[in-house]
């Protein structure tokens, strides 16, 4: 379970690399499109700075921890007070204070929590509120003592009502205290499934699919531990002959046991057969269990040295088992976490006017999950511009040599800065590109497009060196 967990956060949002990416939509003209890119790219360095600086990483583990133990998991995104490194403040919420409800785009927009706060926590995080007296001295007096806070955010049309209070009355009223009450634009609670079932508002998750399987091996073990104190201690019998006593008997070294003339006195009572199945069964378990929890997909492989085709083709199996989950989490959880962050520094001013909308901004998914698709579409078009070569040098001009390796550059995520732009390349009166050959044919591309898909060790160096381009 821990194992999955860190996987998915290696996965989806890697706390070392970027994970996402702002690039311009479809609508935008030709000519703004890398003028566009370029301050889109800012923009992304900056939310993943911010992303960097917070907590975002230590929360993230833990409602993966829920997502996959549960199947349901929710993530509070506030803004942080101004002064602090980090505009973004998370926390995972557990599921034991929280009711998330669908709302009619089935997203789990509607969220209900109860929490116990501290005067300090409360005075912290509803500044602005006036809290009753009569609580106060009495928190004053005790400082230990806990508060309930009940918070609601309701989806209405195209905006999100929040609401918190306290849960009982204080001053004498018997009405709950309001503490804050406001409009978001995007909801500050993220509510995410694994996975569920047509009619159901929570998720499923690996975890209950291999409940059966845990229960089952746990009374294995049980009574494998049974089997082993009686294997230890023993089970002994003795005959009912007036002397012997079994009260009075202490099994210690040096004992005397006193018998009848005759009898046999304390004996062992032999086990009827000493195969043990417990093993056998144990193991199959275990196995089903890690298969469940795609611990032999996900985890470390028994074989240290694998070549690069083994390595392509267990990232393209983990992208096919993680495919509509990974659809599922894109939409309730990547998407909606970014756009919150952009709308938190909108409100700070530390990014003017940037909306996704796309059509004119549009986000794009960097993880090394979401590669996965794009790197296999890169093979595709190599493969086919191999297959063009064969036919001769009148089906290689059909090729743009040059948008063909900015469609590869986009594909393998290398970043916009080390490639150079149209019109540098028009002025310098260059055709190819940074570090290919001059006057480099559509035969020359071919034969290797040809060298890169029979060497498939050459396309995995080359795609970690683009890799460690793009964390540098």
């Amino acid at each position: 379970m821990d194992q999955l967990a860190a996987s998915m956060l290696a996965h989806l949002t890697p706390p070392w690399a970027r994970w996402f990416g702002l690039t311009a939509g479809p609508d935008v003209e030709e000519g703004e499109i890398e003028s566009l890119n370029q301050d889109l790219d800012k923009a992304s360095a900056m939310l993943q700075t911010h992303f960097e600086r917070s907590n975002f990483s230590i929360e993230m583990h833990q409602c993966f921890l829920d997502l996959v133990t549960v199947g349901s998991a929710c993530l509070l995104f506030e803004e942080a007070p101004p002064g602090e490194a980090s505009a973004f403040r998370f926390t995972a919420v557990p599921l034991s204070q929280v009711m998330m409800e669908e709302g009619v785009n089935g997203m789990l927009s509607d969220t209900f929590r109860r929490s116990e706060m501290s005067l300090d926590h409360l005075r912290a995080r509803f500044a602005e509120s006036k809290l009753p007296h009569d609580m106060v001295a009495r928190a004053e007096k005790n400082k230990d003592e806990l508060f309930s806070v009940v918070e609601a955010v309701i989806e209405n049309g195209p905006r999100f009502e929040y609401m918190a209070v306290l849960e009982h009355g204080h001053g004498g009223l018997g009405e709950p205290t309001l503490l804050r009450r406001g409009v978001f634009s995007h909801s500050p609670f993220i509510g995410f499934r694994w996975l569920k079932a047509p009619g159901e508002s929570y998720g499923r998750s690996p975890v209950m699919k291999a409940l059966p399987d845990i229960k089952t091996a746990n009374k294995v073990v049980e009574l494998a531990l049974k089997n082993a104190s009686i294997a230890v201690t023993g089970i002994w019998q003795a005959d009912d002959d007036g002397v012997l006593n079994p009260a009075t008997i202490k099994l210690v070294p040096g004992t005397i046991i006193p018998k009848a003339v005759g009898s046999a006195g304390l004996t062992p009572l032999q086990s009827p057969g000493s195969f043990d199945l417990s093993q056998v069964v144990l193991e199959e378990l275990r196995k089903r269990i890690r298969h469940a929890l795609l611990a032999d997909k996900l985890g470390a492989t028994e074989s240290k040295q694998m070549t690069a085709t083994e390595v392509l083709e267990r990232s393209a199996e983990m992208a096919r088992i993680l495919g509509a989950t990974y659809g599922r989490l894109q939409a309730e959880l990547l998407t909606p976490l970014v756009v919150r962050a952009l709308a938190v520094l909108n409100r700070r001013g530390e990014i003017n006017g940037l909306r996704i909308d796309g059509r004119y901004i549009d986000l794009q998914y960097k993880s090394p999950l979401a590669r996965q698709q794009t790197r296999k579409e890169a093979q595709d078009i190599l493969a086919w511009i191999q297959s063009l070569n064969s036919l001769g040098p009148e089906a290689m001009g059909l090729i743009d040599p040059l948008k063909a390796a900015r469609f590869l550059a986009k594909a393998y995520g290398v970043p916009g800065e080390i490639l150079r732009s149209e019109e540098d390349m028009q002025q310098a009166g260059q055709g190819q590109l940074p570090g290919m050959p001059a006057n480099m044919d559509m035969g020359q591309i071919g034969e290797m497009a040809q060298e890169l898909m029979q060497n498939p060790e050459q396309m995995q160096e080359m795609m970690k060196e683009l890799n460690n381009v793009q964390q540098q």
